[in-house]
């Protein structure tokens, strides 16, 4: 199986940027759909974001305009840019391969931790 180690998290003030970054351990980008995924205390896992192996990109209504999501095929990384961060976006980001009904495929991985406070 694939692996995917997210990083770039962190405390940001409402308003703020962010780039979250993902590593996958093979060349998958180029051929499977791939997204971003968070998880906010207590609620279930979401999808935030995806983009095809053909570059189209799709993102959830709630962030559609403020987040970009985009890949690197050569370094094997996936990026989320995020502006205009509000709390409501805090939560634990994860990525994976994206599956038709816009579900994780893989295993997760340890995702990295986004707090949007003052």
């Amino acid at each position: 199986q694939v692996q995917f180690v997210e990083s770039g998290g962190g405390l940001v003030q409402p308003g703020g940027s962010l780039r979250l970054s993902c590593v996958a351990s093979g060349s998958i980008f180029s051929i499977y759909p791939t997204g971003w995924f968070r998880q906010a205390p207590g609620k279930q896992r979401e999808w935030v974001a995806a983009i095809t192996d053909g570059g189209s990109t799709d993102y959830a209504d709630s962030v559609k305009g403020r987040f970009t999501i985009s890949r690197d095929n050569v370094k094997n990384t996936m990026y989320l840019q995020m502006s205009t961060l509000k709390p409501e976006d805090t939560a634990a980001y994860y990525c994976n391969l994206v599956s038709a009904n816009k579900n994780g495929v893989n295993a997760w991985g340890k995702g990295t931790l986004v707090t949007v406070s003052s």
